[in-house]
């Protein structure tokens, strides 16, 4: 009984790994869509590489987010041991300093620092709003002025 329950949650822990490493690979193209459809309306190189930088720190964000809960999934499910607690505390500070280092990067303050907290699929679904908004004042015919 506890083999089936053990094995149920680490085909949960790899189903969270690979939506971890989706997000990152979709909010790269993502972020590559973006910063050419940037790039193409607007014609300034340094506000696409700016708005690939960003999107793409916020899906690596995202994933990263989702791969710590994998490993907290993975080792409370497993058999504890000392060396399986330190492991994950290991990996869970390591991509807890590369989010917040990625996080820094993108909004240019520390975390803590922030009014509102913003996650990594917030800022990809900010990115997303924002090139649509573009995107419709670039296509509105204009008004003609009687």
């Amino acid at each position: 009984m506890v083999e089936g329950i053990e094995s149920f949650f680490t085909v949960i822990a790899v189903g969270f790994e690979v939506l971890g490493a989706l997000a990152m690979v979709v909010g790269f193209i993502i972020a590559v869509v973006l910063a050419v459809r940037s790039l193409r309306r607007s014609g300034d190189g340094h506000a696409a590489y700016l708005l690939l930088r960003n999107t793409l720190g916020a899906a690596i964000l995202l994933g990263l987010e989702v791969l710590v809960a994998a490993d907290l999934i993975r080792t409370i499910t497993s058999k504890p041991s000392i060396e399986d607690a330190v492991i994950l505390g290991l990996i869970v500070l390591i991509r807890t300093v590369l989010s917040m280092s990625i996080q820094i990067e993108i909004e240019g303050v520390a975390p803590w620092r922030r009014a509102l907290l913003t996650s990594g699929g917030q800022l990809i679904a900010e990115n997303v709003r924002r090139d649509r908004a573009a995107e419709a004042t670039a296509v509105a015919p204009e008004k003609p002025t009687p």
